[in-house]
């Protein structure tokens, strides 16, 4: 892994909110930290409701976690483009967040309960 990277369960619940609907809830988040970037929350896929999320064809490269794959967010007000990524088959060093999908704080709500 990254020497800058830190992965680390992240304490107590957390939950994931679009549109006034709760996208996810999960006591099973990861926290990543990446320098002095703020804490990232992964959330475990079987704690989302993946049914609002569409993959969209967005992917970004990072030379530490490996490819990004993106998702929109269905909401009742309509859909959040690319609000949601996900590393399907991170690095080694950070394998970890495989499974796990991540959320832009600035298109959805990502608290802790």
């Amino acid at each position: 892994m990254a020497d800058h990277i830190t992965i680390r369960n992240a304490p107590g619940k957390w939950v994931v909110r679009a549109g006034g609907a709760i996208v996810g809830e999960s006591s099973n988040a990861l926290e990543l930290i990446e320098g002095g970037a703020a804490p990232v929350i992964y959330f475990p896929r079987e704690d989302i409701g993946m049914a609002l999320l569409e993959k969209t064809t967005s992917s970004t490269r990072c030379p530490y976690k490996g490819t990004a794959t993106y998702f929109s967010v269905s909401t009742a007000a309509g859909d959040i483009p690319d609000a949601a990524w996900s590393y399907e088959a991170p690095l080694e060093g950070v394998a970890r967040i495989a499974g796990y999908i991540a959320f832009y704080p600035d298109r959805v709500t990502v608290e802790q309960l």
